[in-house]
């Protein structure tokens, strides 16, 4: 991404064990090293949150989230790497990650797994303080096209949930 768009001040990635994490902060500060890297991840599945923000890896056990691809506890080879070159990590609900997935359906005609959207929904939803945001180039990083939409968007007649 770096490569292709030039210099960013922030990019957002998704977080569930911290290989995509850790890996993109690796990368990301080895080319720019002010760039500012968060991690993005369910709040029902916050283990990565409440280990960053403790220090200590605290492990979660069957979360309940709609972003399957971030259902696993943050890896312990991983989060020391976190630790050291990720700025903060921010938690979504699960509201908010199923309306970042409809952005990138409507807006992008992209369809992208709860586990992918999720790093698009603190831009959207204003859970970033602004002075990481206003005038800055931001990366998002997305993934997979894994989903199944009938599951996600239509009720049992094929229709549009209405409360999404």
């Amino acid at each position: 991404m770096i490569r292709e768009v030039g210099k960013l001040d922030l990019i957002l990635v998704p977080v569930g064990g911290g290989g995509l994490l850790s890996g993109s902060a690796v990368a990301a500060k080895g080319l720019i090293p002010s760039i500012q890297v968060f991690g993005v991840e369910p709040k029902n599945a916050d283990d990565a949150y409440r280990s960053f923000k403790s220090g200590k890896r605290i492990l979660v056990e069957n979360p309940n989230t709609i972003a399957d691809g971030l259902r696993t506890s943050l890896g312990e080879k991983t989060f020391p790497i976190i630790l050291k070159y990720v700025d903060d990590i921010i938690t979504v609900d699960e509201e908010n990650i199923i309306k970042a997935m409809l952005f990138y359906l409507e807006r992008m005609k992209l369809v992208v797994e709860p586990s992918g959207a999720i790093s698009l929904a603190p831009l959207l939803f204003n859970l970033i303080d602004q002075k990481y945001i206003k005038d800055k180039q931001i990366g998002v990083i997305l993934s997979g096209g894994n989903v199944d939409l009938k599951t996600f968007f239509l009720d049992l007649k094929g229709n549009i949930k209405k409360n999404q």
